[in-house]
């Protein structure tokens, strides 16, 4: 998608479907990104409150939050924190498009995509460590981990290596410097469908946003924050952040306990229900006039009358990852 071409929501007809938005509703929009959900609520007739922590995704809304007469709110700040800013049993749907938008793979002075040469960042929020950051300072076995579990890059070992012997010779800066040297490791071969570098960009920007905690977070806010018969509706696009959705609706729609240390026998009472099909995928026809919605799987839910049980960041099979702060704990740099 090129820099001047219009924002296309993803699976939006089933977003609304699944949401189920009505006039008078309070429904929160937690990636506003460039507002294609939130204006198509709005058109509902029900009340937004809608989270992004980049603060250019909140300026570039501010005029559609001047044109709704009061029914828009913006909050500048990561999903994980909605129950920060919504009253518990509140919303009556929360819909959650995770993952990088498109305007932020768009413009090459972020530092998401290899496409345009910029400087090697990848925070949404603008703020706190980078990519570069990531790259320049952590060993080569915290590397091999990102690349290789949040990327799901086969090769991580050979990629990591290359990356500190390279560095030696001063550090990564921009996003055609690391892409070159990941084209150098691993050469493009006729088959291949995407560029040699795209899932350790993956890797890194989900690490240093944090992606998969942050979703996590904002699953077990949703069960406080959604009243009884509010709908959760998740929309992923990769396989690590799905799994996270899977077993978190699985969970809370079972009243087996997710614990092998707890009774069998011991019934839980069910904080959510699956809504419609457990998993939607994009139509052929999306996917052919939205590239971008190839990998789109739609999970959705609906909260019960039961209270909100204890947040347990065990039963969602996150990776086994130190996140470390640079320069404060985990591996030292090679």
């Amino acid at each position: 998608m090129s820099a001047d071409a219009p924002h296309i929501p993803v699976m939006l007809a089933e977003v609304i479907a699944a949401l189920r938005p009505a006039p008078g509703d309070l429904v929160a929009d937690g990636t506003f990104g460039a507002g294609g959900y939130c204006r198509a609520i709005l058109d509902t007739g029900a009340n937004v409150i809608a989270f992004d922590r980049d603060p250019d995704a909140i300026a570039a809304g501010m005029v559609l939050a001047g044109d709704s007469g009061g029914r828009l709110r913006l909050v500048e700040a990561p999903f994980s924190t909605i129950a920060d800013h919504v009253a518990p049993a509140s919303l009556d749907g929360l819909v959650l498009d995770v993952g990088v938008s498109s305007m932020q793979l768009d413009q090459a002075r972020r530092g998401f995509s290899f496409r345009q040469d910029g400087p090697l960042d990848m925070r949404m929020a603008q703020s706190g460590p980078s990519a570069a950051d990531i790259v320049n300072g952590l060993g080569v076995k915290d590397l091999i981990r990102i690349i290789g579990i949040l990327g799901e890059e086969r090769n991580a070992p050979k990629i990591a290596h290359a990356i500190v012997r390279a560095r030696d010779d001063g550090p990564f800066s921009t996003t055609a410097q690391l892409a070159a040297l990941i084209e150098r490791v691993q050469p493009r071969k006729a088959k291949d469908t995407i560029h040699p570098a795209t899932r350790t960009f993956q890797g890194l920007r989900i690490f240093v946003n944090d992606e998969l905690r942050e979703l996590a977070r904002a699953l077990f806010a949703a069960e406080i924050c959604l009243k009884p018969g509010g709908r959760l509706v998740v929309v992923s696009f990769h396989s690590l952040e799905d799994r996270i959705v899977k077993r978190f609706i699985a969970d809370r729609a079972s009243q087996a306990s997710g614990s092998r240390h707890l009774p069998a026998a011991t019934p839980r009472p069910l904080t959510f229900k699956v809504a419609g099909k457990a998993m939607m995928a994009a139509s052929a026809a999306e996917i052919e006039a939205n590239p971008r919605a190839r990998s789109a799987k739609l999970r959705a839910a609906t909260r019960t009358e039961a209270k909100a049980r204890a947040a347990d960041m065990a039963i969602l099979g996150l990776p086994d990852l130190p996140w470390p702060a640079i320069g404060e704990q985990g591996e030292r740099p090679a």
